[in-house]
């Protein structure tokens, strides 16, 4: 069951101006870009619109992607809509079966009592309330500081079926279990009841396919992702972002992320 306190947009306000200034410098503020030398670090936020403390959230999301603030660090960030909110009066459009299962295996590796949102997932490594930004940055900034091997995504496009269709390398040296995802760059949604009723929201990097690939795939073989959900998504005017990512299967810490747009 969720598990939150309230958080009113002027919480969310100053939650964003914590993470500014803990990790922002005057003469850094407006960097978007991240160094070529900055560590993928991925973020994933467990978020839905049926809670009324997600919104805050989801703008610290949006806002580590649009600024990339934190320095040393190339945040990859993936917007993880559940399922288990939309009882409460309304239904996410964007909630998958197959992300409460992902946040259901974290909940087993941080030996927590139940899952919740907001949630920040850091690396798989580090998990955070959703009303935390320090800790976050501090999370963030530690785990830039792991050196981790380089996964290359190659030919990487979105088939005429809606399906996408792509290829990983990675070192031969390093071992771990392949998942991709495919997320909806930006969009918004008007809720109509619930929590957030007659509120529109606005997302970044809002999963749309989600799928595990074993430890076997990063060779360079084909690959394909599919989602139902994936050709209206791309229809809607913005690429879509293909996200692969190797974790440990013994702990799920995450030992290599990359990115990749998939414009039309």
């Amino acid at each position: 069951m969720p598990q939150l306190q309230s958080i009113s947009r002027q919480h969310a306000a100053m939650a964003l101006a914590i993470v500014a200034g803990l990790c922002l410098s005057p003469a850094t503020a407006q960097q978007s870009p991240p160094a070529t030398s900055a560590t993928p670090v991925l973020v994933e936020l467990f978020t839905s619109e049926g809670c009324s403390d997600c919104p805050p959230a989801d703008a610290v999301l949006e806002e580590l992607d649009a600024k990339q603030p934190v320095p040393g660090a190339h945040v990859i960030v993936l917007s993880e809509h559940v399922t288990y909110w939309n009882h409460q009066g309304w239904s996410d459009p964007f909630s998958l079966d197959i992300i409460d299962q992902h946040q259901e295996q974290y909940v087993r590796d941080f030996s927590l009592p139940s899952p919740a949102t907001p949630q920040f997932v850091v690396d798989g490594a580090e998990q955070v309330a959703g009303n935390d930004p320090p800790q976050l940055a501090q999370e963030i900034t530690r785990a830039a500081a792991t050196a981790r091997p380089a996964l290359q995504i190659a030919d990487a496009h979105l088939a005429a079926d809606g399906s996408v269709d792509f290829s990983v390398k990675a070192d031969a040296n390093h071992k771990g279990t392949l998942v991709a995802a495919v997320a909806e760059n930006v969009t918004q949604s008007q809720v109509a009841r619930g929590e957030n009723a007659g509120k529109t929201l606005h997302y970044v990097a809002v999963v749309r396919a989600f799928k595990e690939f074993g430890s076997n795939a990063l060779d360079g073989r084909p690959l394909r992702l599919s989602g139902s959900d994936l050709q209206r998504a791309e229809k809607d005017g913005e690429p879509l972002r293909l996200v692969v990512f190797l974790y440990k299967s013994s702990n799920g810490r995450v030992l290599a992320v990359a990115q990749q747009s998939l414009g039309r």
